[in-house]
């Protein structure tokens, strides 16, 4: 099992950037490909960007696509969202989440992970 703490949400004005940490635990966060994604009152959660287990293999919703970046460092237990050009529809509580696997892949569904975070806020002002 994995438990997983969100960090790094916060206010920022519409143009600027944060970056979302996700901290796992456990000693074999290696195994685990991670996926971001994303929730606003009244809908349903959605796909921001995943990564696979190495980190060489990573997909993005097109709405984020040359605006996010997801990378891991299997080092420090720790997955990253870069979020730049950030626009007020990207306000949302940002959640990772991980999934087990022992191939290269990477998961974009919501059904596809197992654990979750508790989640962190991103407010964008416009």
């Amino acid at each position: 099992q994995v438990q997983l703490a969100e960090s790094g949400g916060g206010l920022v004005q519409a143009g600027g950037s944060l970056r979302l940490s996700c901290a796992a635990s456990g000693r074999t966060f290696g195994n685990y490909a991670m996926g971001w994604f994303r929730q606003t009152p009244g809908k349903e959660r959605e796909f921001v960007a995943a990564i696979n287990r190495s980190g060489g293999s990573t997909t993005y919703a097109d709405s984020v696509k040359g605006r996010f970046t997801i990378s891991r460092d299997n080092a420090k237990n720790t997955v990253y969202l870069y979020m730049n050009s950030l626009k007020a529809e990207d306000t949302a509580v940002y959640y990772c989440a991980a999934e087990w696997t022992s191939t290269g892949r990477y998961y974009s569904r919501l059904v596809d992970y197992s654990y979750w975070g508790q989640g962190t806020q991103v407010t964008v002002s416009s």
